[in-house]
């Protein structure tokens, strides 16, 4: 009988103490995936995986090593915590490492109200491969569309089991749906290509093929004639497909590793304002079907709703126990790890303050701008916030969109960035950062 990720998770405690551990964590990860890629009407690539990943952390005293395998046999989980062990006694002393308190732990926790495992059927790969076959007809039925690169369709589940010495054992399981296409318009140097798509955790909260494919290929078209825009400085606005990574860039500098490091150009302003006074940004663990949510973190504490800037005041880093040591502070509940490093800082679901105007309100009001609906490369400063991104979207004259434009980059500070931000009311409520739109006035740009 096959052992659950549970027992092989505790067993591999036993062995790693039996072995000479003062202290273990072990994490045990099953996934399965099945996901079909097609072109011109054919199956293009076909692929299923399955896997059962083990990772132990070990403690002699301050002195920790990490060891993972793919092979959950016993004799291989000793040969792992034996060699975990040695390892452990030869690493140097880290004064911040160990495991949470048992008064710290996760208890009580409620995984079925989190809705993150659809209990519907597996799709089959023929029904994945209609999926993707349907995107890739609706995008080429647009007009203007000359080739599809890419229509997928996929499905996933990934079950986690977390145990630990200090008495944490917790699992959960999750799955995932996608539908995914990539259209190109025109032809020679004048090709240009866009996307969509959709990833859920149920199937039925999943957007149709048709609609992925058929936006891809409008996007696609809208882009034809694309070209430089005019250097100077000008409003820019992010559109909502891409707005998210501003917020990310401020979440990177509000992590607490980084800050550790003094490696962030937040590291000085806890406590003080980041953002628009009437803009907050809330972190929240428990929303249903959304694929952030999580009932613990990856060191067994539990994970809590937050306000991460509140009114736009930076309340907090975001930590795990490491990093909280560092800093003389407590863990906020946000360790990730996988099976082969230490836990880090990461963050769950996020949501910004959405504005009262639509995204054309703050089109007319920007007069003349770019709207920016991709970017590419990225050169930011970690330690001044200095931001240059290349960027591709539309040209705004007097309010309305004129042409598509290309091979522009947009520079700034994010620090005078973000306090400049006017969020839109567009966000996407069902994804796990949810962000609006959002205008900056008075960017450089830099074009022809």
């Amino acid at each position: 009988m096959t052992r659950s990720l549970e027992a092989i998770s505790h067993e591999m405690l036993d062995l790693a103490r039996k072995a000479g551990a003062e202290a273990a964590d072990t994490i045990v990860i099953d996934g399965s995936s099945v996901s079909v890629e097609v072109r011109g009407g054919a199956l293009e690539h076909a692929e299923r995986a399955e896997s059962t990943d083990v990772g132990l952390r070990v403690f002699i005293g301050k002195q920790q090593a990490i060891v993972s395998g793919s092979d959950s046999r016993p004799e291989t989980l000793a040969a792992m915590a034996e060699r975990a062990v040695a390892m452990a006694c030869e690493a140097p002393e880290d004064p911040f490492a160990g495991l949470a308190d048992p008064e710290q732990l996760a208890s009580d926790f409620s995984v079925d109200s989190l809705e993150l495992f659809d209990p519907t059927p597996e799709p089959s790969a023929d029904a994945l491969m209609q999926d993707a076959l349907t995107a890739e007809a609706a995008a080429l039925a647009v007009e203007g569309v000359t080739q599809v690169s890419d229509a997928a369709a996929s499905y996933g589940t990934h079950r986690v089991h977390l145990s630990a010495t200090n008495g944490f054992s917790g699992g959960y399981a999750r799955s995932s749906r996608s539908v995914s296409c990539v259209a190109i318009s025109g032809e020679g140097t004048g090709m240009e290509r866009d996307y969509d798509g959709d990833s859920r955790s149920f199937q039925s909260d999943l957007r149709s093929p048709d609609e992925i494919g058929r936006i891809a290929g409008e996007r696609a078209v809208q882009r034809v004639g694309a070209r430089k825009p005019e250097t100077g400085r000008f409003p820019v606005l992010f559109d909502e497909r891409i707005s998210s990574s501003l917020i990310g860039h401020l979440l990177a500098a509000s992590n607490g590793a980084a800050v550790a490091r003094g490696a962030s150009w937040l590291k000085d302003s806890l406590g003080q304002q980041v953002l628009p006074a009437h803009l907050s940004l809330i972190e929240d663990p428990y929303r249903p079907r959304i694929a952030g949510s999580r009932p613990f973190d990856a060191e067994g504490l539990p994970t809590a709703r937050r306000m991460i800037v509140e009114n736009g005041v930076l309340t907090g880093w975001t930590l795990d126990l490491s990093s909280a040591r560092k800093l003389d502070m407590n863990s906020t509940g946000n360790a990730a790890r996988g099976v082969s490093g230490p836990p880090s800082p990461s963050n769950w679901n996020l949501s910004l303050t959405q504005g009262e105007f639509s995204r054309d309100d703050l089109l007319r009001d920007m007069g003349t701008g770019l709207l920016v609906t991709s970017m590419i490369g990225s050169t930011i400063n970690p330690n001044t916030g200095d931001y240059s991104r290349g960027a591709s979207g539309f040209w705004v004259e007097n309010g309305e969109i004129s042409h598509p434009v290309n091979e522009c980059t947009i520079a700034g500070n994010l620090r005078d960035m973000l306090m400049r931000i006017i969020p839109a009311n567009d966000a996407r409520t069902y994804l796990s950062r949810v962000v609006p739109s959002l205008l900056i006035e008075g960017m450089t740009l830099a074009g022809n």
